[in-house]
């Protein structure tokens, strides 16, 4: 190492290289303790250190450290934790899928508030276990059992067709790659939650998106992140919430 510094910045960096051992320890549990409670309206997101700060007529999903994306504190995540906050106070969906379900925080939401069961996917099996985990830790597990699948393509996840909810946090390409496998499971009446893109990503994914018949409906933006809800073009428009 000192040779490689020493033939980059010089002798005199080299010999200043400092080397020491560093202690092994759990880094994402340790990354994890210092977060603070995330509340998106009647939802909050914690770890089981904040378990106490959950109000009586709060939804608490307790998600603990893990190797999967979703913890809550993503602007993806929490935008679209919203956008079911204002969903739910409007109507009471029937059939919801998550795609990319990741840590399963928007799948173990929608179990939670509705008490049915929801249908999940991840192409992530680590992500799949720890949803998993998580529907267990929250008392979610008879109504929401995630599988391991690429995009949509799961008897689980198609045969729960036609879905009227439909979330995909993921990221602006598989978006607009897969929006005709899931406009496929769409109900006409359908409200469609996208996320994991950039402001900038966002005309492209309207685009591919417009070639299946939706059209925007409400755009969130948090940290310069975009969540959209889209509706199929003709749909009845729904009453705006604050």
């Amino acid at each position: 190492m000192r040779e490689l510094v020493a033939g980059a910045a010089g002798a005199e960096a080299a010999a200043g290289l400092v080397f020491d051992r560093v202690s092994e320890r759990d880094w994402v549990a340790s990354s994890l303790e210092g977060l603070a409670p995330v509340r998106a309206g009647r939802f909050l997101v914690h770890g089981s250190h904040d378990r106490a700060k959950a109000r009586s007529n709060d939804i608490g999903l307790e998600i603990e450290a893990a190797l999967a994306f979703g913890t809550g504190h993503h602007g993806t995540t929490r935008g679209c934790l919203l956008m079911l906050d204002s969903i739910l106070k409007q109507r009471r969906p029937r059939r919801v899928l998550d795609v990319g379900t990741g840590t399963g925080v928007l799948a173990l939401a929608a179990a939670r508030a509705l008490r049915q069961t929801i249908a999940a996917g991840d192409i992530d099996p680590i992500a799949v276990d720890a949803a998993r985990a998580n529907a267990r830790l929250n008392g979610a597990a008879p109504w929401l059992r995630p599988v391991t699948a690429r995009g949509v393509l799961h008897q689980a996840l198609t045969s729960g067709a036609p879905y009227d909810l439909i979330f995909a946090n993921i990221l602006a390409r598989p978006l607009r790659l897969l929006a005709p496998s899931i406009c496929a499971l769409a109900a006409d009446d359908a409200d469609i939650v996208l996320s994991g893109l950039l402001a900038r990503d966002v005309p492209g994914v309207l685009s591919a998106w417009a070639a299946q018949g939706f059209a925007l409906a409400r755009r969130g933006e948090l940290e310069g992140w975009a969540t959209l809800l889209i509706r199929r073009r003709g749909a009845s428009p729904r009453p705006a919430t604050g």
